[in-house]
């Protein structure tokens, strides 16, 4: 019911045909869910105890590079680091980090990086779709992202009773690809919309900017008293039904579901730590989503894809990305939730180690699927650690490749899902939650050094 409930447009424009329409699909839904029509298929049993509650995802959107990230290479000369030719000490001996990551370099030791990402896709649709999903695409079936996957596991089919809903992206879909795949629109993620770094987050559906709570309530209040239908059948099981529905929705926009994106509530000390802007602001909402029980957050964060004038870009990117992310770790930390939320933070590739000078790019980097890094933390995962390397310039993975299914293999093992099982309400042993190693499925095995 609720998966329905948290896609409905309620808010500033809702009448009260609206809400008869989608409280009907509702209870609707409700009745098949008593029926057993929808009944899901119980899950598989998991591979190991559960160690991580939620993930949130930060997405790169574009593709982020490894040399001015998460693997410089200050020794590889200026065709390789332009000006950012300098590496930062890190608060763990011997990792480094780009020279525009000050305030991570501060939290290496709750974090690990993966450094010898890969899987040879150049492509933004195909290697977005490969990462999220831990898939290769081109497969007879569109798998679902990891996102849609948890929320199968753990959310509405494992008894997820939240009002807010289990798989979320902060503030809009990349368009990629279907993030829900052959599981359907039921596990597709609710897309905020909006901008927390303005004054009112207004979330689509939820809250509406420019029309405050008080108002709100009176609107709510005016149609219970022009509800003449409801009182006649108050007696009604099916109405009432509808009423619950009604109520459900109002909470939402009344209730928990606006409160949690009310940021306003937050001290302007700790807004101003995670950066007055939509990525930082987006890094703090998705905190206070893991404390009201969201299982998947995803932050589309834009821009990573630059071909063009690259250094100027990284300038403006690097440093909101260092202070919300590094801001975000500590964060969950203090408020006791790092170890019990994964994070992991990359995109779909990462960008050409040797610079493109010449016009039209002008200092531009390409798409570069050979080797990227990703950042994780938390939920299981260790701190303080390196996995696998690139070579001098950054151009090959010289020892231990990760590949898309081991990462999301290992995320599932520390969520408590099996990622060997095959999905349920499926009969096909091929439909794995990570695809079956040999042929063209190569595997560094899972990263059972930081786990």
């Amino acid at each position: 019911m609720n998966s329905i409930l948290s896609h409905i447009p309620f808010g500033a424009n809702l009448s009260r045909r609206a809400l008869f329409r989608y409280s009907f699909l509702t209870t609707a839904a409700m009745m098949l869910d008593r029926r057993g029509l929808l009944a899901a298929a119980p899950p598989a049993p998991a591979a190991r105890a559960a160690t991580a509650k939620a993930v949130i995802q930060i997405w790169l959107w574009g593709g982020p590079c490894h040399i001015d990230t998460f693997d410089p290479k200050p020794d590889a000369g200026r065709d390789f680091c332009g000006p950012l030719n300098e590496a930062l000490a890190t608060n763990v001996d011997g990792i480094r980090l780009g020279k525009l990551l000050p305030n991570l370099a501060g939290q290496a030791d709750k974090f690990s990086l993966i450094r010898g990402m890969t899987h040879g896709n150049n492509g933004h649709e195909t290697a977005a779709y490969m990462v999220q999903t831990g898939h290769s695409s081109g497969e007879r079936i569109v798998y679902p992202s990891m996102g849609a996957v948890v929320s199968l596991f753990k959310g509405y089919d494992a008894g997820y009773t939240g009002l807010i809903p289990p798989y979320i992206v902060l503030t809009e879909p990349q368009g990629r690809f279907s993030e829900a795949g052959f599981l359907g629109p039921r596990y597709k993620p609710f897309a905020t919309g909006g901008d927390p770094a303005k004054p009112v987050f207004a979330v689509e559906g939820i809250v509406a900017e420019g029309i405050s709570p008080e108002h709100q309530k009176m609107r709510r209040k005016l149609l219970g008293e022009l509800d003449s239908l409801g009182r006649h059948f108050s007696d009604d099981p099916g109405f009432m039904d509808y009423k619950k529905c009604g109520d459900e929705a109002y909470d939402m926009i009344l209730g928990e579901g606006a409160e949690v994106f009310r940021l306003s509530n937050e001290t302007d000390a700790l807004r101003e730590r995670y950066g007055r802007n939509s990525f930082g602001q987006s890094c703090l909402a998705a905190r206070r989503l893991v404390e009201r029980g969201a299982k998947y957050i995803t932050i589309n964060y834009k821009g990573w894809d630059t071909h063009k004038q690259h250094f100027q870009t990284m300038n403006r990117k690097l440093p909101e990305l260092d202070r919300g992310l590094a801001t975000l770790l500590a964060d969950l930390s203090d408020h006791g939730l790092l170890d019990s939320t994964i994070i992991w933070c990359g995109g779909e590739f990462g960008r050409t180690p040797r610079v493109q000078w010449e016009a039209p790019w002008n200092g531009g980097r390409s798409h570069y699927g050979k080797v990227f890094s990703t950042l994780v933390a938390g939920g299981g995962f260790r701190g303080g650690h390196v996995v696998g390397a690139s070579d001098a310039r950054g151009e090959e993975v010289a020892d231990r490749p990760v590949y898309p299914w081991d990462l999301t293999g290992s995320m599932y093992e520390l969520l408590g899902i099996n990622p060997d099982a095959t999905f349920p309400r499926t009969a096909d042993a091929s439909v794995r939650l990570t695809p079956e190693i040999g042929g063209d499925i190569k595997s560094g095995g899972r990263l059972a050094e930081i786990m």
